[in-house]
């Protein structure tokens, strides 16, 4: 495993991170606990993942209290992210699917977030807290910057960011974050969905800002797990994608292959779609959904495979500016080619 150094410190963060969201509720069809934590174990033990990112709302809790459970031993050597924002306090259980709860971003829900988040972690402090899903209002209010740094003075959080979402977008909103101050911005990029990151990429470069990446295998499309003729359970967030959105991103990974940008030899198709991101040295890490031991092996070699050189990154930025990113907004047949938000 490579690790990558947070801005401002000397902490080393595995450049590949795992999405405690796959473990903590049922949208990737995990529904074995038991399997949950030795997808988390093996991750740090087996592979040196050390970046965990999770919520306060995985689970109404749960997605912070399994790493404790699990990971609680080795707290000195993990970094843990997470977020706060949506009431879960307010609203328990009220949570229907991928539906969003209210968000509460008073100084008060702020204070109860952080240390209800620290009891479930079983830890004085968290490394990255970052705000879940905020809109322009609430990265341009001052009160919650002021609350986090209260608390990071109070040694509570270490740092502080935002995590945008839930679905694709967020441009401007990640730029006013960078300018008010918040030490990272976590956004969805991936070779089937370029915006807006590649205008984030750019601005993290020029301005030595610092992105966070999910979503790298485009919900399986990636990562090989995304069969055609195969039917998602209702609880699977991938079954909500539309067929049309699929099928055009299944014509553009055949169109990568007949180009040669991978054959399994020198990396696979998912290690493949994690060093598009990583090629930029302004991404702290990239954050897999990982739901099985075989995926969490081949993610988590991605650090041993060759980085992508520079031709080849721009094979696959030339791919979506000369057109295929207009396939994927195009409907095959009658219905919406508009992928469903992921509520992460």
């Amino acid at each position: 495993m490579k690790y990558r150094k947070f801005p401002g410190t000397d902490s080393l963060v595995s450049e590949i991170g795992f999405g405690v969201w796959t473990v903590a509720t049922h949208w990737w069809g995990i529904t074995d606990r038991s399997l949950g934590k030795k997808l988390l174990q093996s991750a740090y033990e087996d592979f040196g993942i050390t970046f965990f990112d999770t919520a306060d709302v995985y689970g109404d809790g749960y997605g912070e209290k399994i790493i404790a459970e699990t990971l609680g031993s080795v707290r000195d050597k993990i970094f843990i992210a997470t977020k706060f924002g949506y009431d879960i306090y307010q609203h328990p259980g009220e949570r229907k699917g991928h539906t969003e709860l209210p968000q509460n971003w008073s100084k008060k829900h702020i204070v109860t977030a952080c240390e209800q988040s620290l009891k479930r972690l079983g830890t004085d402090y968290i490394d990255y807290y970052q705000l879940h899903n905020p809109r322009m209002d609430a990265i341009q209010n001052d009160e919650i910057l002021e609350s986090l740094e209260q608390l990071k003075s109070q040694g509570k959080i270490r740092h502080y960011g935002v995590a945008m979402g839930p679905d694709l977008g967020w441009r401007n909103e990640s730029l006013e974050a960078w300018n008010k101050g918040y030490e990272a911005v976590q956004v969805i990029n991936n070779i089937l969905e370029q915006e807006p990151a590649r205008d984030l990429l750019q601005v993290a470069e020029e301005q030595a800002k610092t992105l966070i990446i999910r979503i790298p295998h485009a919900s399986g499309l990636l990562d090989g797990t995304y069969d055609p003729d195969k039917h998602f359970g209702k609880s699977d967030h991938r079954a909500h994608r539309p067929v049309d959105w699929m099928r055009a991103g299944n014509e553009v990974v055949n169109e990568m292959k007949n180009k040669g940008l991978f054959d399994g030899s020198n990396r696979t198709l998912a290690q493949l779609a994690i060093q598009f991101s990583l090629y930029h040295p302004s991404v702290l890490s990239v954050i897999p959904n990982i739901t099985s031991e075989e995926n969490l092996e081949e993610f988590a070699l991605t650090s041993e495979t060759v980085p992508l050189s520079k031709e080849e990154h721009e094979q696959m930025e030339l791919l979506w500016v000369n057109g295929y990113n207009e396939r994927l907004k195009q409907p095959l047949s009658d219905s919406s080619s508009k992928p469903t938000p992921v509520h992460q």
